[in-house]
C-alpha cells in the first residue's frame, strides 16, 4: 500500500508504516500543508490495527527535514497567530510521541529547526554518518516553537540544550551520538534497512507489552522512583491475564516463535 499526498508519501511495508517527507526541492522543509498531511497519515495508520511499528525519513539523500517553511513563518500576521501555529506543530508532535507503536525517525541529511523537532518526538533515532542535526532557529531571531527546547532539555540535558538553542551550532551525526540526540548512528546505503530491520523486530513483538513499556517510559520517566515503579508494576500486571503473554509462554516451552495477536 502506497499512498502519495501533496507533499509526503504513506506506504505500508508488512506491519510496518513508513512516512516520507516529500519536498525534495526545499529539502523537504515542514510547510502547513505538509504537516496537515502528516497528520491524516498519523491517523490512517493509528486506526489500522495491522500496523505495528511506523518510520518517517525524508525523501532524497540531502535532508530529513531542513526546518520550518521560513516564508510561511515570515508571512504570519500577528504573535497570535504565531503562537496557533506553533500550538499546531507542538500538538503533532505530541501526536507522534502517543501513537499506540513506536515510532523510529530514519535521520538522512539536515534535521534542523522543525525537522529535529519532528526526530526528537519519535521513540527511536537513527541517523546516517552524513546527517546534520541542530536548533538554528536563534539565527533567524527566533527559538525553536515546536516543543524542541523542552524535548531537547529531557533527551540530554540543560547544558546541552542550552548550548544548542543559544548557539544554533549544527552537529554531526558522531556528536549527536555521543551527546544522545540520536540512539544509532549506519552508513548512509544502510539507513532505511536499519530503520526497516529495528521496526520489523519491533513489530514481531506483542502490541499490548510494547504500548505498555512506552506508557511507562513516557509517564514515569520524570517521577520520583517509587512512584514510577508503581506504573511500572500496573503496567506489568495488567500483561500478566492477556492472551498474548498465554502465547508467550507456551511458544517458549514449546521451543517456537509466538504468533501475538494483540489480545
Amino acid at each position: 500500500m502506497t499512498e502519495h499526498y501533496e507533499n509526503i508519501i504513506a506506504a505500508k511495508d508488512g506491519a510496518v508504516g513508513i512516512v516520507t517527507l516529500n519536498r525534495p526541492a526545499v529539502l523537504n522543509a515542514l510547510n502547513a500543508a505538509l504537516l496537515r498531511e502528516l497528520a491524516l497519515a498519523l491517523d490512517r495508520f493509528d486506526e489500522d490495527d495491522s500496523v505495528r511499528a511506523m518510520i518517517v525519513t525524508g525523501s532524497g539523500e540531502k535532508a530529513f527535514a531542513a526546518g520550518a517553511d521560513i516564508g510561511e513563518l515570515a508571512a504570519l500576521p500577528s504573535a497570535q497567530a504565531a503562537k496557533v501555529a506553533a500550538q499546531y506543530g507542538q500538538a503533532l508532535t505530541r501526536r507522534i510521541e502517543q501513537m499506540r507503536f513506536p515510532v523510529i525517525a530514519a535521520v538522512n541529511g539536515f534535521a534542523l529547526g522543525g525537522g529535529c523537532e519532528l526526530a526528537l518526538a519519535c521513540d527511536i533515532r537513527i541517523a546516517s554518518e552524513n546527517a546534520k542535526l541542530g536548533q538554528p532557529e536563534v539565527n533567524l531571531g527566533i527559538m525553536p516553537g515546536y516543543g524542541g527546547s523542552q524535548r531537547t532539555a529531557r533527551l540530554v540535558g540543560r547544558g546541552i540544550a542550552m548550548y544548542l538553542c543559544l548557539t544554533g551550532e549544527i552537529v554531526d551525526a558522531r556528536e549527536a551520538l555521543r551527546t544522545g540526540l540520536v540512539d544509532r548512528v549506519v552508513p548512509a546505503p544502510e539507513l532505511m534497512s536499519e530503520a526497516k530491520r529495528v521496526a520489523d523486530l519491533i513489530a514481531s513483538k506483542a502490541p499490548l507489552a510494547i504500548a505498555a513499556c512506552k506508557r511507562a517510559i513516557d509517564r514515569a520517566i520524570h517521577l520520583p522512583i517509587d512512584e514510577a515503579l508503581d506504573i511500572e508494576a500496573t503496567e506489568f500486571s495488567q500483561l500478566v491475564s492477556t492472551a498474548d503473554f498465554k502465547e508467550g509462554a507456551r511458544a517458549f516451552f514449546e521451543k517456537r516463535r509466538p504468533a501475538f495477536t494483540g489480545r
